[in-house]
């Protein structure tokens, strides 16, 4: 027994080893570095555990090695490109030579040469673009002082300074800056498409140091979580040891400096955690894949049947024969004597065509700023059915306007905004009066404040209420240009000048807020200073009320809500102000808390301010009977609403609130939950004070070119990273989402039985359209990916909400792989850039937040509105010509094919070239190839018409002008055009096989001349010159060129009698082949036009 067990087990354990062997050889081979969680020493990047990236940017897709193998292989990928070159090799070997080698090598040597040069050009754009960027010196901090270095040389903790707008080299922890606030704004446009500005807040611990070198006398590091794709979250901790007892600080996302980023304002030192390819930017941004348009595809698969069709007549041609002698270097011959059937000129005719179509684009007026970046793909446009579009930007210009204020029993709209001014002028007015010089009250009477009023207030005193809750909650900085390097003695000036100075900008993180606080301003009640722990307002009399912060509760995805608490300071004139400012600046630089204490407050007022979406609002404030209502009515209008709600506290209530505050903040474990279950202490019943809208300008004609796409049969989807109240607002307002249209908002999941549940209830609904989050559609897409995308197709309009731009990418992708339709995707960000190229076909809008969408798109425009004629009319425009000009160019070679099968046959299956040497290339260059090519000016419709009637275009997506039914077609007339060619020919032949020549070759020459007029649909006077030219050559080649011809003299004597050809005899056999071969197809085209017309000529007519 113990003999017989121990075989297994050396088999399992032979087996067992050849596993591991196998898995470990795989790792080798897949090696992919593990993130992990990392330690970053300040100053030290020597103390690193692991070896990171190098920062340095790469947008190349080759390199001095690869280059050339990868230009051909993505060349010769191709059937058709591929079948040319063995065809052209094989001409080197002389038993299977059939013609002269330039009649095979330069057409294939041309197309090779100006793809590489395409390819080359490009490539080194890339290269200067990356140089540029890795080159950029930055200061970098060391023991000995700052030393310049290249943004490819930074490594993971350098400390980099960062001068105001100039880019981010690298993630960075915000450690210092030379703002006295401690906080920064940054631009993030490049990275998350928003324009707004960010607030980043520096590490306290460091901010407090006295000087910048003393960043090297600490013993401090900072632990960060692994790196990864999310921009809108960070966990880590700062850690200063060298302190008794250590600090600790918890960081978050408000701490960090992303790369690619600008920063707005001041200087900033940070400590680089991320570099190169582990950064956020490059993490979200996907290689740039090479593009094959649909109609290449489907010519390389017409292309592959006319090969099979190749095949098969030279074996049939190799089976009359009988086999005999060496029957497989005959058939090898045949091959090559048929290698017309697939031209190569298409592959030419068809990339000249797309250089045309791009310059046609660029030149037309109606859409100035058009830029074509990739020739390649301009059929595309003509058959997109998918359209995903950013919002920020693309479908608003991102400017805000205050539209409406309503109050419950009374509304104000931009018309009656004058009424809200001269009641808030009053209101202070009436205040001021009423202090009598006492400087102690800043608001109306306490009664008339407290969240359970008994008498009912005024309209003056609510107005007063709602704008003092606006310009108090928010999250919004004023910022002066003039502040620029100055020092305290120009905050001086500030404080006295400044505060109405033209030059004022606010900045926040949303462009609501700017709106909101502009409006403010408008009415009389100016935000004139903030920050940290302070603001300052201006009354409409020129007064300064100024506020202390006490706790700030910013807006969440999750909260949908944002609060502030303040507390009410002394009032004083703007003179007296200027000189407390003076007076902190001398006494401390920590002047927002010393300040604190310089007046009793006491008696001072503490309000609770808080403001946010109707959904999250409506159980916080007081009962009423017209939220709901005023806000669906808003929402109707496209407006963006804001429940704005107060609450008075006492100072017990809030001195509670804030040791429950600062107790749940310290906590290591569920801190989000405990923080949040503190704050909604404090949410109830709150006094609703008014509902605010605000309008997100759209851009030009978005309304009716989305009315146009939609007309077309375009499905279009919003992809955008903006909240879901304002991308269903923007939906409503663009009429992307049409008025009468339900909206299923997909509420928020976490798990699988969640989006089970989800999905079932949308299941039921028909004909509405969709709105998900980002986060939902994650979960979707885990579990049910192929049922969510089956659902979403059906929707008449999708908006997805809250997306990163891998998210974008990836929705493209799906809609690719599950609908096999063709897609387009449109932005403006750097945030769109991923979903761009992996469009079919990609469009950049080049506009406030950069060029870097339009610089990697395949299209760029200047606005949303161009969508329409590019697509409606270039679109259609070059599907239809490529797919002409193909298809004719298919003929030209398939009769050509014909005439030499019906010559080999009638002579005993010969493998002898019919036409030889400069006849053939000839025949594809100087005597068809201008008409031909001139089909690229054709049109079925004038762009007036195409604009006109975008249902033209649902034809387009069904791929009809260019199919097996068409190419059957085609293949039919060239078989009875070449027959009636060649058997006319050996039928009028007398005496000599060259009239055989003379007369075939003549009448098919005027055949093609004739078959591409009875093509054109839109005649242009280049078209008619093409024509003329290329008769004008053939007839000059035959009395100039003569000694070129007849390279088959040899076995048939001179090719050229010009005696022959002058007499009246040729010129009637070669008239009547021609008519024979060309007039019955004009008799069924003008038949088929009047008994069935496409619909474009119904509506022409």
């Amino acid at each position: 027994m113990a003999g017989s067990s121990s075989v297994p087990v050396k088999l399992s354990l032979s087996t067992l080893w050849n596993t591991v062997c196998c898995d470990w050889l795989i790792n080798i081979c897949q090696r992919k570095k593990e993130l992990k969680a990392r330690t970053v020493w300040l100053g030290c990047p020597e103390k690193c555990e692991e070896k990171h990236p190098r920062n340095s940017i790469k947008n190349q897709k080759y390199n001095v090695f690869t280059f050339i193998p990868g230009v051909l292989y993505e060349q010769f990928k191709f059937f058709l490109n591929l079948y040319f070159l063995v065809i052209s090799c094989s001409q080197f070997v002389p038993a299977l030579k059939i013609g002269y080698l330039y009649t095979y090598w330069a057409p294939l040597g041309f197309v090779l040469a100006v793809t590489m040069t395409r390819e080359a050009i490009d490539e080194f754009r890339r290269f200067q673009r990356d140089k540029e960027v890795n080159s950029q010196l930055y200061s970098k901090l060391t023991v000995r002082g700052k030393v310049q270095v290249k943004s490819s040389d930074i490594q993971v903790g350098d400390l980099i300074i960062v001068e105001k707008n100039q880019r981010i080299p690298s993630d960075m922890v915000f450690l210092r800056t030379s703002e006295k606030a401690g906080s920064c704004f940054i631009r993030t446009d490049q990275l998350d498409g928003e324009t707004d500005w960010k607030l980043k807040v520096a590490v306290s611990c460091t901010q407090r140091l006295p000087a910048l070198g003393d960043l090297f006398s600490i013993s401090a590091y900072v632990h960060a979580q692994k790196p990864q794709i999310d921009i809108h979250s960070f966990e880590g901790t700062f850690t200063r040891e060298d302190s008794d007892p250590p600090i600790h600080e918890s960081l978050s996302i408000e701490n960090t400096l992303w790369a690619s980023t600008i920063v707005a304002s001041g200087t900033v030192i940070g400590v680089v955690i991320y570099t190169g390819k582990e950064t956020r930017s490059v993490m979200n941004t996907s290689n740039p894949k090479n593009k094959v348009g649909l109609l290449d595809l489907e010519l390389n698969r017409l292309t592959k049947a006319l090969f099979l069709a190749l095949v098969a007549l030279s074996v049939v041609m190799v089976t009359l024969q009988g086999f005999v002698g060496p029957w497989y270097r005959n058939l090898f011959r045949f091959l090559l004597l048929f290698s017309y059937i697939i031209p190569i000129s298409l592959r030419v005719n068809l990339d000249m065509g797309k250089a045309v179509y791009g310059w046609m684009m660029m030149k037309d007026e109606n859409i100035p700023g058009t830029v074509v970046r990739t020739s390649t793909i301009p059929e595309e446009l003509g058959r997109l059915v998918y359209l995903l579009t950013d919002k920020t930007g693309t479908l608003t210009q991102n400017e805000m306007i205050f539209k409406r204020l309503h109050l419950g029993t009374v509304s104000y709209g931009a018309d009656t905004m004058d009424e809200i001014q001269s009641h808030v002028r009053d209101s202070y007015s009436q205040m001021q009066s009423q202090a009598g010089g006492n400087n102690t009250g800043s608001t109306p009477p306490r009664k008339a404040q407290s969240s359970a009023p008994k008498v009912r207030k005024s309209v003056s005193s609510r107005i007063h209420e709602a704008v003092k809750a606006i310009v108090l909650c928010h999250n919004v900085t004023p910022v002066y240009e003039s502040r620029a390097g100055v020092t305290g003695e120009t905050e001086f000036a500030e404080a006295d000048q400044d505060f109405s100075d033209e030059n004022r900008t606010y900045q926040a993180s949303s462009p609501d807020e700017v709106a909101l606080v502009q409006w403010t301003e408008s009415v009389g009640l100016t935000l004139v200073s903030r920050d940290l722990t302070s603001m300052q307002l201006k009354t409409p009399s020129g007064q300064v009320l100024s506020f202390c912060i006490l706790q700030l509760f910013p807006f969440t995805s999750e909260s949908k809500r944002m609060g502030v608490i303040v507390r009410v300071r002394l009032r004083r004139g703007c003179h007296a102000m200027a000189l407390d400012i003076l007076f902190s600046r001398l006494l401390d630089t920590d002047f927002p808390q010393r300040k604190l204490n310089i007046y009793d407050e006491s008696t001072a007022e503490i309000t609770f301010y808080m403001k946010g979406a109707d959904v999250a609002m409506s159980p916080i404030v007081q009962y009423n009977d017209w939220l709901e209502e005023e806000c669906g009515n808003m929402a109707r209008e496209g407006l963006r609403t804001l429940v704005v709600a107060k609450k008075a506290l006492t100072e017990e209530q809030y001195q509670d609130f804030e040791s429950r505050y600062t107790q749940a903040k310290l906590s290591m474990h569920d801190r989000s939950l405990k923080v949040a279950a503190v704050v909604e202490s404090l949410e109830r019943e709150m006094e609703l004070l008014c509902l605010t809208g605000v309008e997100d300008q759209l851009q030009a004609d978005v309304r009716p070119t989305l009315e146009m796409l939609r007309n077309a049969g375009i499905k279009i989807w919003m992809l955008t990273g903006d909240k879901l109240e304002t991308a269903t607002c923007i939906a409503k307002s663009s009429h992307l989402v049409s008025r009468t249209q339900d909206t299923h908002i997909f509420r928020q999941v976490t798990s699988r039985g969640e989006a089970h549940l989800e999905l079932n209830a949308f299941r039921r609904k028909h004909d509405c359209a969709l709105v998900i989050s980002g986060d939902s559609l994650e979960v979707c897409l885990k579990y049910y990916e192929h049922e969510f995308v089956e659902l979403a197709c059906q929707c008449p309009a999708v908006v997805c909400c809250r997306c990163s731009p891998t998210q974008k990418a990836r929705i493209v992708t799906l809609l690719q792989q599950h609908t096999g339709r063709r897609t387009c995707a449109i932005g403006d960000g750097g945030n769109d850039v991923s979903m761009i190229q992996a469009a079919d076909c990609g469009i950049g809008i080049e506009g406030k937040e950069g060029k870097q969408a339009s610089l990697a798109a395949d299209f760029s425009i200047a606005q949303f509105r161009h969508i329409g004629r590019l697509l409606m009319v270039h679109g259609r425009n070059s599907y239809k010509r490529s797919a002409a000009l193909g298809q004719f160019v298919m003929h030209r070679g398939l009769i050509i094919s014909t005439m030499q099968a019906v010559f080999s046959s009638v002579f005993y299956f010969a493998s002898v070239p019919l036409y030889q040497g400069f006849l053939m290339v000839g025949y594809a260059t100087i005597y068809t190839m201008f008409p031909v090519f001139s089909l690229v000016l054709d049109q079925d419709v004038k762009p007036e018409m195409a604009m006109l009637y975008p249902e033209l275009y649902k034809d387009l997506t069904k791929g009809r002008s260019l199919s097996f039914k068409t190419f059957l077609i085609w293949v039919l007339i060239s078989i009875y055009q070449g027959g009636i060619l060649m058997y006319g020919a050996l039928v009028l032949f007398e005496s000599e096989f060259v009239h055989v020549v003379a007369i075939s070759f003549t009448a098919l020459i005027l055949t093609e001349l004739l078959m591409v007029a009875l093509t054109v649909r839109t005649w242009h006077w280049l078209m008619v010159v093409a024509e003329l030219l290329s008769l004008g050559c053939y007839v000059s080649s035959l009395a100039f060129l003569n000694e070129y011809f007849g390279i088959g003299r040899v076995s048939f004597g001179a090719f050229l009698d010009v005696a022959f050809i002058t007499t009246v005899t040729f010129l009637w056999k070669v008239s009547a082949i021609t008519v024979v071969s060309c007039l019955p197809l004009y008799v069924l085209k003008y038949l088929r036009r009047k008994l069935s017309p496409p619909s474009y000529c119904k509506l022409a007519s």
